[in-house]
């Protein structure tokens, strides 16, 4: 049972008042116009209980409890999510139910109300406007009803992904995020699999995508770069066979793209379905992803000093500039700017890289004032150890330069950084080299 049974009184009280009732286990009901003596007896009994209307019948139920509720537990038994699940009615009962559902429909004989709250309203009336329904979902799985109360915003230009992600995930929409480097390790929302040491199994992660309400990160870092294309060629089959049966996981987000894909990668004919639909690739070089995951993207977001550079690969793009918090969007052929919304979180993507990693040619050299040095600092972690090893004179030369802040800004991508770190060039403190580590060890956990 879903709620508590009333007490036998009340159904005694009605009927001595010759009111013609029914009752379920939970359930009263009686017809119009007798809620008002309904609500009388509810008041004597000291009752919480709600009176819901559906075409001149009239249900009384415990406070809290209707169609939605009900949905959700079934919902919840059957492991399947309310943003698979279509929901149709035609009374006042039923506008939870429909809010709550991906899509809600009415027939054409419903109530004036629902008709407005409801996404969709078919041109039968009754059963043949369940019969329309169901025809449209067989023909497109409703692709061609759009549900404009379910658009979701994008993020900031550093954190487009990441701010979707929020927006995802605030939704309702269950999210599987494909981590090669650690990125999203504590990300809000988020349960983490896999780590350094160890990495994750296919089985693992589709154990843990068993509940609608979890999202899940599958940190690669434990799994070698070269063993990264075949542990996803083992995974994806099982997650569409998984969106086969329960249309979940909603999004597969795949971070460092070009290391599950690269272009030597030529899957085999049904690995990549023709229409993939919801999956968001994140990388840094699009010209090296292999050209079958390149077929099957419908909608780019570039992003950087030259974005039209990232859509040679879609037909191209004049040089454009483009202002604060706007990136390149193309989208079936169609370029245009796009003014991305801040997500409520910065996300320092590539923290465990910049932390520990190598950033390659970008590494910082201390010099020194006469150029005599050429000390290589790769990452964060190897940088504080440097800044506390050179002399005063070398560190003092590239404060004054402001080499510190312009390295943090370029390479590490960290602009909270970089503007802490130009306010302490610009004021020169005593202990300057104190004053860096902190700065670096409040967003980054370095290894010890």
């Amino acid at each position: 049972m879903l709620a508590e049974a009333p007490p036998p009184e009340l159904a005694e009280r009605l009927r001595a008042r010759s009111i013609p009732i029914s009752t379920g286990r939970v359930i009263v009901a009686m017809r119009e116009p007798h809620q008002l003596e309904a609500v009388e007896v509810i008041r004597e009994l000291g009752l919480e209980l709600q009176v819901i209307f559906n075409k001149g019948a009239v249900m009384l139920l415990p406070s809290g409890v209707n169609k939605q509720t009900g949905l959700a537990v079934a919902l919840r038994e059957l492991g399947l999510s309310q943003r698979n699940t279509v929901s149709i009615g035609d009374a006042e009962n039923d506008h939870a139910m429909l809010a709550a559902s991906e899509c809600g429909v009415a027939v054409a004989n419903a109530l004036d109300a629902l008709k407005e709250r409801a996404d969709f309203v078919t041109r039968g009336a009754r059963g043949e406007g369940v019969e329309e329904l169901i025809q449209l979902m067989v023909h497109d799985d409703l692709r061609s009803v759009v549900v404009a109360r379910h658009a979701l915003l994008l993020g900031m230009q550093t954190t487009a992904a990441t701010g979707f992600l929020e927006r995802i995930m605030g939704a309702g929409y269950q999210v599987c995020i494909i981590d090669p480097e650690g990125d999203y390790e504590g990300f809000d929302g988020v349960v983490g699999i896999g780590t350094g040491g160890r990495a994750p199994s296919v089985e693992e992660v589709l154990e843990l995508l068993q509940k609608p309400e979890v999202n899940a990160g599958v940190n690669l870092l434990g799994v070698s770069v070269q063993e990264r294309p075949a542990f996803f060629a083992a995974l994806l089959p099982r997650l569409q066979e998984m969106r086969s049966r329960v249309g979940r996981p909603h999004w597969i987000v795949i971070d460092e793209a070009h290391h599950l894909f690269p272009a030597s990668w030529k899957p085999a004919p049904l690995t990549v379905p023709r229409e993939l639909g919801g999956v968001l690739l994140v990388t840094v070089h699009p010209e090296n992803i292999s050209p079958a995951m390149m077929e099957a993207i419908d909608t780019v977001l570039a992003v950087g000093d030259a974005p039209e550079r990232t859509l040679r690969r879609f037909g191209g793009a004049p040089p454009v500039e483009l202002e604060d918090g706007e990136v390149l969007a193309w989208s079936n052929g169609q370029i245009e700017p796009l003014r991305l919304v801040p997500g409520k979180a910065q996300h320092l993507r590539h923290r465990r890289k910049y932390a520990e990693g190598d950033v390659h040619e970008k590494a910082f050299v201390f010099r020194g004032p006469q150029g005599k040095l050429s000390l290589r600092a790769q990452n964060l972690s190897m940088f504080l150890q440097m800044a506390f090893g050179v002399d005063e004179d070398t560190w003092i030369h590239h404060l004054r330069h402001r080499d510190y802040s312009r390295w943090f800004r370029d390479a590490i991508k960290d602009e909270e950084l970089a503007e802490e770190a130009a306010d302490i060039e610009r004021r020169h403190p005593p202990h300057s080299r104190e004053k860096m580590r902190e700065a670096i060890e409040k967003r980054y956990t370095l290894p010890e």
